[in-house]
C-alpha cells in the first residue's frame, strides 16, 4: 500500500473541485440553460425597462463571478508554474473574455462598429492609467519604492506604441477615414497576429528574464535564474509528480469550463447593453468602457494584490501584458470578423483620443524609464485617467 503524500493527503485530494467552485459552476451552467431556452422570449423586442434592467442584473453577476472564477483557477495554474508563464495563462484567459464578448456585440442585432476601438481604449486608459496607478500608488504606500524588471516593461511599452498606433491612429489617415480597406484589413490583422505571437514566443523563450523580479538593487536579470523553489525531498516523493500533472489538468479544464458560460452568455449581455445604451441616451463609447470593466475587474484586483505583496513585476506583466494582448488578439478578431460577416469596422480614433493615448505612452516610458517606482507617479496616471472619464461624459 503506497502512503499519500503529506502535501496531498487524501482530504485534500478529494476536495481538488472545492465546494463553493462546484457551486459556481452549477450557478452558471444554470443561468446559461435558462437564457438558451428563454433568452430569445424574454429579450424580443420591444423590451421593457423591467426585464432588461433584472436581465443585465443576472447576467452581468453570472459573467463577473465566472470571470472571478477564471482569475482563481489561472491564478492557481500560475503558483504551478511559476513566471512568466502563469501570469501569461491569467492575462491571455481574460482578454479571450474580452474579445469573445466584443465579438457578441459585433455580431449582435444592433449595428455597433466601434465596439473593437472603443474597447482597445478602454482598457488602454483603465489598465495603464487608473489600475497601474493604484498599483504604484498602494504598492509606495506599503513598501515604499518597489523594483520591477525595466528591460520586460519597455518590451511591453515598445509593442504598445507599436500595435496601438498601427491599429488605432493609423486608419485616421487611410482612404476611408477610420477603416481599413478589405485588403488592408487582411494584412494588418495577419501582421497584428505574427507580431504578438512572435512576442510571446520571446516572452516564453529566450527573452524569458525580461519578465522575472529582478534581484534586489538591480533592474535586469542578467542571466536566466530559477524562477521557483528546488523541490523537497517529500516532493520527490512517489506519485508527487503524477499528482501535481493532475492539478495541473484538473484546473485547466475548470479554467476553460468557467470561459464556456461566459461565451453563451456575451450574445444576450450585448442586447440588453444595446438597449440601455440607447434608453440612457449615453455615448456610444460606453458600451467599450463597460465590457472592459466587466471583464478586467478581476485581473485589476489581482495585479493590485501582487504591488500590495511587494510583487510589481507581476503587476506590471499583468497590466502591460493584458494590454499588449488586448491589442495582439483583438485586433485581429475584430477585422477577421468584419471581412467574414460583411461588417463594417471603424478603428480610428477620435483627435482627442489620440492625445490621451499620447499622454498614456508618454508618461507610461517615463514611469518605468527609472530603477524604481514612484507614488508620484501613480498619480500622475490616476489623473489621466479622470481627464479621460470627464471627457467620456462632456467631449
Amino acid at each position: 500500500m503506497v502512503n499519500a503524500s503529506p502535501l496531498h493527503p487524501p482530504a485534500a485530494r478529494a476536495r481538488l473541485i472545492s465546494p463553493a467552485t462546484w457551486a459556481l459552476l452549477l450557478g452558471a451552467w444554470v443561468v446559461v440553460g435558462l437564457f438558451s431556452f428563454y433568452g430569445s422570449s424574454w429579450l424580443a423586442a420591444p423590451l421593457t425597462p423591467g426585464v432588461a434592467g433584472l436581465s443585465f442584473a443576472v447576467l452581468l453577476a453570472t459573467i463577473v463571478a465566472a470571470s472571478f472564477g477564471v482569475v482563481h483557477e489561472a491564478d492557481y495554474l500560475a503558483h504551478k508554474l511559476g513566471e512568466p508563464y502563469g501570469t501569461l495563462i491569467l492575462t491571455l484567459s481574460i482578454v479571450s473574455i474580452e474579445v469573445i464578448l466584443i465579438a457578441s456585440v459585433l455580431l449582435g442585432p444592433g449595428e455597433a462598429p466601434t465596439i473593437g476601438r472603443d474597447s482597445i481604449f478602454a482598457v488602454l486608459m483603465i489598465i495603464l492609467n487608473l489600475v497601474m496607478g493604484i498599483c504604484l500608488a498602494v504598492g509606495a504606500a506599503r513598501h515604499g519604492e518597489q523594483e520591477f524588471n525595466a528591460q520586460g516593461a519597455t518590451a511591453y511599452l515598445s509593442m504598445i506604441a507599436l500595435l496601438t498606433t498601427v491599429a488605432l491612429v493609423l486608419p485616421k489617415f487611410t482612404s476611408t477615414a477610420g477603416e481599413f480597406g478589405p485588403e488592408q484589413a487582411m494584412g494588418i490583422g495577419v501582421l497584428t497576429a505574427l507580431l504578438y505571437a512572435a512576442f510571446l514566443w520571446k516572452q516564453i523563450g529566450s527573452h524569458k528574464r525580461l519578465f522575472v523580479q529582478p534581484p534586489p538593487g538591480a533592474m535586469v536579470v542578467r542571466r536566466m535564474e530559477r524562477t521557483s523553489r528546488a523541490p523537497t525531498e517529500t516532493e520527490k516523493a512517489e506519485g508527487s509528480v503524477q499528482q501535481s500533472r493532475k492539478d495541473v489538468w484538473v484546473h485547466s479544464l475548470l479554467l476553460l469550463a468557467m470561459i464556456v458560460p461566459i461565451v453563451l452568455l456575451g450574445h444576450h449581455l450585448a442586447v440588453v447593453l444595446d438597449y440601455g445604451i440607447a434608453a440612457a441616451g449615453a455615448p456610444v463609447a460606453v458600451s467599450g468602457v463597460l465590457i472592459a470593466l466587466i471583464v478586467f475587474t478581476p485581473e485589476s484586483l489581482t495585479a493590485v494584490r501582487a504591488a500590495l505583496g511587494n510583487e510589481m513585476q507581476r503587476a506590471v506583466n499583468l497590466c502591460l501584458g493584458a494590454f499588449v494582448s488586448t491589442v495582439g488578439l483583438t485586433v485581429p478578431a475584430v477585422l477577421a470578423i468584419g471581412l467574414l460577416y460583411d461588417k463594417q469596422v471603424v478603428m480610428g480614433i477620435s483627435h482627442m483620443d489620440t492625445a490621451l493615448f499620447v499622454a498614456t505612452a508618454v508618461l507610461s516610458m517615463l514611469t518605468f524609464n527609472g530603477q524604481r517606482t514612484s507614488a508620484l507617479q501613480g498619480y500622475m496616471h490616476l489623473a489621466l485617467f479622470a481627464v479621460f472619464a470627464v471627457l467620456l461624459f462632456f467631449p
